[in-house]
């Protein structure tokens, strides 16, 4: 009998220590205000996100933030543990547009505010805000700039190239570099060199989703820096003598444009070349300096970063995030907060990144 009591105050313990350690789960539950979700720790861009979100979160609200790795199973997965921990917010910069809708609304049956960050969720209605750089004013900005490099020629081979199809980022740049070079393909001005989807809808400026989409589909680099290299030495090796001399090229990104930028170089026949960007990483503000990359769309993230912070906080204290326009995911318009883009280029680099505070003088060479 006495064993058998002592079996039982055994189990009553057990329970008891079962039951605190689910009471401290839930204290520990209440500690995170913030979940923050970003795409891939192998890229600058995100490294320097998470420290500048940490930077500006702290002592502000408890915050963790997780990377997915280029994984959208992945990133569900940080969501969840998000979750567990008790998030009021979460920040998520999609590694899959379409794919992290299920994230997101896993975040919303919980409660949670969702905030979109620089890349938009689609097909949900469990975004509650965007936090953006005006995505068509960079491909707009890129185009602009060579159109500004024409200065006269006629005839000027151009090659298109662009992100990920899985990005909505990717079409609102190509629709903002279209809607400024259509006119001056559609007049021969400049000559398409590496897309049959974008020469039979050279004559129509307004295209619709699904007519993008065929153009990316065979300019996209996936964002990838080798995917890039290789798509446009494949373009190089296929195009004629006539097809190159000097050429113009709508890179979307720095780490591409860097890519593209080599292998236009190598190219004996490419006598001269031009190449947009965006996002000035600091290899990219050195292949400016050096001249191997003409510009860079300079996204200042540290507006980003505050923009978001800024949202999150005002959630947290009950307010109503100021906003300034609004994105159609394809299931609600997503009330949006806009930043502002800077193009950069040899002529203003060092005012644009360096006086201003972004970058120190002392990372880079021949300034």
């Amino acid at each position: 009998m006495k064993k058998f009591s002592k079996i039982i105050i055994a189990g009553l313990a057990l329970l008891m220590i079962g039951s605190f350690a689910f009471a401290g789960g839930g204290q520990q539950k209440s500690k995170v205000d913030v979940g923050i979700v970003l795409p891939t720790k192998d890229e600058p861009r995100w490294v320097q996100d998470e420290t500048r979100f940490l930077d500006a979160l702290k002592g502000q609200a408890n915050v963790e933030l997780l990377f997915s790795q280029g994984d959208s199973g992945k990133e569900k997965q940080n969501v969840e543990t998000l979750l567990t921990k008790g998030i009021k917010v979460l920040i998520i910069c999609p590694h899959d547009g379409t794919a992290a809708a299920a994230a997101a609304e896993a975040a919303k049956k919980e409660g949670v505010t969702v905030i979109a960050y620089d890349r938009l969720i689609n097909d949900t209605t469990a975004v509650d805000y965007y936090v953006t750089f005006d995505s068509v004013s960079v491909g707009k900005a890129q185009a602009q700039y060579l159109v500004d490099q024409l200065k006269g020629k006629t005839k000027a081979p151009l090659y298109l190239y662009a992100g990920a199809a899985s990005d909505n980022n990717a079409f609102l740049f190509f629709q903002g570099a279209w809607e400024v070079l259509q006119p001056l393909i559609a007049n021969g001005t400049f000559v398409i060199k590496n897309s049959s989807e974008a020469v039979a809808l050279q004559g129509k400026k307004d295209l619709t989703r699904a007519e993008m989409a065929k153009i990316i589909g065979q300019i996209s680099t996936n964002w990838d820096f080798n995917d890039a290299k290789r798509k446009a030495a494949d373009n190089l090796t296929s195009a004629s003598t006539a097809d190159k001399g000097e050429v113009f090229i709508l890179a979307p990104n720095d780490g591409t444009a860097r890519a593209i930028a080599d292998e236009f170089a190598k190219d004996t026949a490419v006598t001269k070349y031009y190449v947009t960007g965006q996002d000035a990483e600091k290899a990219s503000v050195q292949y400016i300096i050096d001249g191997k990359q003409s510009m860079t769309v300079f996204k200042d993230v540290r507006t980003l970063v505050s923009d978001a912070v800024a949202m999150a906080k005002d959630v947290l204290a009950g307010k109503t995030p100021i906003t300034t326009g609004s994105y159609n995911n394809g299931k609600k318009d997503v009330a949006a907060k806009q930043t502002e883009v800077v193009t950069v280029d040899k002529n203003n680099v060092k005012a644009a990144l360096i006086d201003s505070g972004y970058y120190p003088a002392s990372d880079f060479t021949g300034l």
